[in-house]
């Protein structure tokens, strides 16, 4: 099952500064191009296959199949989109399950030194759970890639059963992002000519009612002005919901999701791009695009999930590709920051970094086999000098 997403997925607690409107405005004047990145070079791999720069160190966090280790919690299969939560004096990472019908979460609870303390399930009996977001309130929204697929809002720390939120929309549900400024979510749709739409809950708090509205502008757009309208019908039946408002803007599948500051970052796979929805000034533009980048030396392909640091720099994983997650700094640079090797029928799932921003997990969804169930899934934990 080909896994596609943000994760967005959203950090809770990195204390991120990220790009603001006047700075995006100031980054992406042009599309960010190659360059050094902020930490050098890779070096050769290390004793887990993974090329990274000098300081940095990896470690296996779980493995599908396989209990995590010191707790009796078998990891799911087909790693996905993630996220990280403060959690007393250590955190939570939380990871959907990219499978049919036993979809579902499961969350890692670590200890203050970083160490495990406990695993378990916090979403079960889903379907094809692919990305999602984390909520300013704590909780991670977790999304089906199915047509007619659901959100689910679900606790990390486990102790509240998952919450169906219908009312979001039923589509091929990527990741989601809150903006808590204009207190709305902005939503991903993985289809050929998926839309990019936001929530507005009738309570900010609250995603049990509200209305899902979808970007509009001229058709093609690539930048300027752009609005939101309504949709008509959110349950999606007869007619999708990218198909009832003739003026919905169209992406080639949307992918991660990223808000802070202003600006909502979105990545569309089919054509290898990074948006840019400047919501302050309801502006569109492009961050990255692969076709921009002179001679066919784009260094980041297969553009899925996303996330950022408190530095303000983003970071998107490769669905395929060479295996990379690529860093894209503020000033415009877009340069490899690591590369998984010997897995190249896999892809670079959630991204997420600790709160104090020093560790950054993602998963490699099917690992070393190639299975396309994702039973060979692989949880990784990178720590190392982040930039904050």
């Amino acid at each position: 099952m080909e896994r596609r997403t943000i994760l967005r997925t959203a950090v809770v607690g990195a204390g991120a500064a990220a790009f603001s409107g006047a700075l995006w405005q100031n980054a992406f004047a042009a599309t960010a191009q190659p360059g050094p990145g902020p930490y050098g070079g890779l070096l050769a791999a290390d004793g887990n296959g993974i090329q990274l720069p000098t300081g940095f160190t990896s470690r296996v966090i779980a493995r599908s199949g396989q209990r995590v280790a010191g707790t009796s919690y078998t990891w799911h299969w087909a790693p996905d989109g993630g996220a990280c939560f403060p959690a007393g004096n250590g955190w939570i990472y939380v990871s959907n399950s990219e499978i049919p019908l036993a979809g579902g979460a499961g969350a890692v609870r670590f200890n203050a030194d970083g160490t495990i303390a406990s695993a378990y399930r916090i979403l079960s009996g889903t379907n094809v759970n692919c990305a999602g977001g984390a909520t300013p309130w704590g909780t991670w929204l977790s999304c089906e890639e199915v047509p007619l697929g659901r959100v689910f809002e679900t606790w990390p720390d486990g102790g509240r059963q998952a919450e169906e939120r219908t009312r979001m929309g039923r589509f091929k549900h990527e990741a989601a992002a809150c903006d808590p400024d204009r207190r709305v979510v902005y939503l991903t749709e993985d289809e050929g000519d998926g839309c990019f739409y936001r929530f507005v809950p009738d309570t900010w708090g609250d995603l049990r009612t509200g209305r899902v509205q979808v970007l509009c502008g001229p058709a093609g757009t690539l930048s300027g002005p752009v609005t939101w309208q309504d949709i008509p019908d959110r349950d999606g039946f007869p007619t999708p919901t990218r198909r009832q408002v003739g003026a919905a803007l169209h992406f080639d599948g949307g992918e991660g999701c990223w808000y802070d500051n202003g600006v909502c970052y979105f990545t569309t796979k089919g054509d290898n791009r990074v948006w840019a929805y400047d919501a302050v000034h309801q502006e569109i533009d492009l961050a990255y695009d692969a076709a921009r980048i002179p001679g066919g030396a784009a260094p980041l392909t297969g553009v899925d999930n996303i996330t950022g640091a408190g530095s303000g720099d983003l970071y998107v994983a490769e669905d395929g590709g060479n295996m990379e997650i690529n860093v894209i700094t503020p000033d415009g640079v877009v340069a490899p920051f690591l590369r998984i090797l010997g897995q190249s029928e896999s892809e670079i799932t959630g991204p997420a970094f600790a709160p104090d921003g020093t560790r950054l997990y993602f998963s490699s969804q099917r690992g070393t086999s190639g299975a396309s169930a994702g039973s060979g899934g692989i949880t990784y934990e990178v720590r190392g000098p982040f930039r904050s």
